[in-house]
């Protein structure tokens, strides 16, 4: 038996594609191994009289090839790698032997210093792969691979592509303000992107993270001049994608709440330029949620709305139906809606919500400037003047907003 103690192991890739893996053993070490075998391809056949019931649905729909019997000598016959994890010592020892015998690459669970491979901590994201070997400290190797998996998914690890792409262009939910949460695939997006083009509403203080090559356009400032200000937006994600840039589009909330991220996904298909939509935590339920407001209640609210504002009831722009949300019992989430806020419960009343039906404003929610004010629909016109509430504000009314740690006041 070759000695292995003194020398690293020497890490390389295996693809097992088509190729013939034995697995002696059905327990937890091969439920944990297998989908990582299946889905590199391999000819998976295990070898077990039992096996936990995940491994066992692997085998009912065909992933893998099960033998219910216990390990024969021959079993790894034309076999490129084994995994040997039974609870059988002595079935272990032999089909280790076996492969020292046919040189086939070997993992054992339960005696490390005798096999001739070790399965490393591994990890994946977005086409990477991450793998660990620290000798015998298996938490260790963990830990480093936990740390740079997270590294390169929330971008503090940049690993940016340096091959020729095609025009590409990320649509980014950037989350209600609070850069924490962002997700994490859109915060690797930012970490990789050549130009970002910005919301006023998207989480600024993520801008300021990105590395000084990285061009920020604030969309507010983009020269419209012949063009409506969409368009203009627009035509900035298209050329700057076909100059060959990684484009992210950074939004507030979600792209397709209120975001119009539908129109520039629709621009970017006519100019034949790939986009991924990548969403984002709407200030419809996580703004209400960080001032202590739930949108649903046990026993309380069954449902919630959300609408926009920016358009009065009486507005023949109003796509609206207020006469129908006046009548519904649960909770009505209002966007982009403070400076109509008192038309807005004006027909709220008239058509039949009752004026004392508690309403609060969160401004600059998830943010730390965030701040709560509550009314009723009978006085939330004159507490927007009082209280001088801005935007961006979410605007919950409902029975809900008298839940939680914070009281309703009228």
């Amino acid at each position: 038996m070759v000695e292995y103690a003194e020398h690293p192991a020497y890490p390389v890739g295996l693809r097992l594609s088509g190729r013939r893996v034995v697995v002696i053993g059905g327990g937890q070490v091969a439920q944990r191994r297998l989908p990582a075998l299946i889905a590199a391809g391999a000819d998976v056949t295990l070898v077990s009289p039992s096996a936990t019931p995940s491994v066992e649905a692997m085998a009912e729909a065909g992933e893998i090839r099960w033998e219910r019997r216990r390990y024969e000598d021959g079993d790894l016959a034309d076999a490129w790698y084994a995994l040997i994890a039974s609870s059988d010592p002595e079935a272990n020892a032999r089909a280790s032997a076996e492969a020292e015998r046919t040189r086939t690459w070997c993992v054992r669970s339960d005696d490390a210093e005798a096999a001739t491979a070790w399965t490393p901590a591994t990890g994946r994201s977005e086409g990477v792969t991450v793998a660990v070997l620290t000798g015998h400290d298996p938490r260790r190797s963990a830990a480093v691979r936990d740390a740079i998996v997270e590294g390169l998914r929330d971008g503090s690890i940049a690993a940016p592509h340096h091959r020729s792409r095609t025009p590409f262009v990320a649509l980014v939910g950037g989350g209600p303000g609070d850069p924490d949460l962002i997700t994490v695939r859109g915060r690797r997006l930012l970490a990789e992107a050549d130009v970002v083009i910005a919301d006023r509403l998207g989480p600024r203080d993520l801008l300021d993270e990105l590395p000084p090559h990285v061009e920020v356009i604030d969309a507010a400032k983009i020269p419209y001049g012949r063009f409506m200000a969409q368009e203009a937006i627009n035509n900035a994600l298209i050329e700057h994608a076909k100059a060959g840039k990684s484009v992210v589009r950074l939004k507030g909330g979600d792209p397709f709440v209120f975001g119009r991220g539908m129109e520039e996904a629709q621009a970017l298909a006519e100019a034949g330029i790939a986009c991924t939509v990548v969403p984002g935590i709407s200030s419809s339920i996580s703004v209400p949620g960080a001032a202590g407001i739930p949108v649903t209640h046990r026993g309380v609210a069954h449902e919630f709305t959300v609408v926009s504002g920016h358009v009065a009831p009486e507005d023949p722009r109003s796509l609206v139906d207020w006469e129908s949300l006046a009548k519904l019992r649960g909770t009505l989430v209002i966007l982009m809606g403070v400076d109509k806020i008192g038309a807005i419960a004006k027909a709220l009343v008239a058509h039949g919500k009752a004026p004392d039906t508690p309403l609060a404003l969160v401004q600059e929610g998830t943010t730390a400037t965030q701040r709560r004010v509550d009314a009723t629909l009978a006085t939330v016109a004159e507490k927007v003047k009082a209280e001088d509430v801005r935007p961006p504000a979410v605007i919950v009314i409902g029975p809900v907003v008298a839940e939680g740690p914070h009281k309703n006041t009228k």
